[in-house]
């Protein structure tokens, strides 16, 4: 496993992270998840990441009993606030009382001392950015939280956190973790460069579009049995990606793949890493095979004619 510096920070995190988005918690049985985990972090993973939104902090207690195990300077720990945990009007978004309550729950889960990474889950229009960032950085100053992130935010909120930070002499934030694969590039042309200025790394999720970049998929069959795509619990992103247009791109690929006698995934994985702005692809796997064949894309690089073929099947 190859490792990269998480933006201006002197943190590292591997190439490939685990991730527990609809799976730990959840459609994955905990037995399974908690041996996934030990795989990860067997072949070198350092980077695990979860959410308190995630089945509802069930995700976080299955992430914190497997690395509990671990030595704790061994891994890099991220965990998110934003996204409603109760009926109440407090209980959402980025506010001081919203964070700091969050975080401390989200310790408890974990059954941990601090979180390597906190993210802002989504940028909170309520909430002035001068309160978070505030809170996030008194948490710091308490060792709770070493370093600062934010999810899916746009180019101008990302500046916006910067010069905000910079006005008031606060911790930068030194990561984004937005949505990105062959099927989904929208960060390429703001999120990026705003990004790259400031010294932010990416740590990207979704690199297999919801699993549509692992070769199960298909024209001729678009919901293979067992699949994500026929369980409901997870399946609720994939529908509007199931077109003709995206699986014959999808076939394309895959045959790209094989020409150089890698899956669809390690191919997917390796082409978001060619990027020097992402420190690291999250994936989620449900059982051990998946994490050690994705991680294995770390391993591949692709030759410049190669990138041009696919550059040619994606526009």
């Amino acid at each position: 496993m190859k490792y990269r510096r998480l933006g201006r920070s002197g943190l590292k995190v591997s190439e490939v992270s685990l991730g527990s988005w609809l799976t730990y918690g959840a459609s994955t049985e905990n037995d399974k998840a908690i041996k996934t985990i030990e795989t990860a972090y067997d072949l070198g993973i350092n980077s695990f990441d979860t959410a308190n939104v995630y089945a509802k902090g069930e995700s976080e207690k299955v992430v914190g009993e497997a690395l509990g195990k671990y030595r704790r300077d061994s891994y890099v720990l991220a965990t998110k606030v934003f996204w409603p945990m109760g009926e109440g009007p407090n209980d959402r978004g980025l506010s001081r009382k919203h964070v700091f309550e969050q975080l401390h729950a989200s310790l408890k889960r974990l059954k941990t001392d601090y979180v390597d990474i906190y993210y802002c889950h989504r940028y909170d229009p309520e909430t002035p950015v001068d309160e978070t960032l505030r809170t996030i950085d008194d948490l710091v100053r308490q060792g709770k939280i070493l370093y600062a992130g934010v999810s899916e935010w746009t180019a101008q909120q990302i500046q916006e956190a910067i010069g905000t930070a910079d006005k008031y002499l606060l911790d930068r934030i030194v990561v984004n973790q937005p949505n990105y694969s062959m099927l989904h590039r929208y960060i390429e042309d703001e999120v990026l460069p705003v990004s790259e200025q400031h010294g932010i790394s990416q740590i990207v999720f979704s690199p297999l579009a919801q699993g549509l970049l692992t070769g199960k998929y298909s024209l001729s069959n678009r919901a293979p049995e067992g699949s994500r795509a026929t369980d409901p619990k997870s399946n609720m992103h994939m529908n509007r990606l199931l077109t003709d247009e995206v699986l014959s791109k999808v076939e394309k690929l895959d045959g790209i793949a094989k020409e150089l006698d890698i899956s669809l995934s390690q191919l997917a994985i390796a082409w978001i890493l060619r990027l020097p702005g992402i420190a690291s692809t999250l994936v989620g796997a449900t059982k051990p095979e998946q994490i050690i064949e994705n991680a294995k894309g770390s391993d591949v690089t692709l030759a410049g004619d190669v990138l041009a073929q696919i550059e040619e099947i994606l526009k």
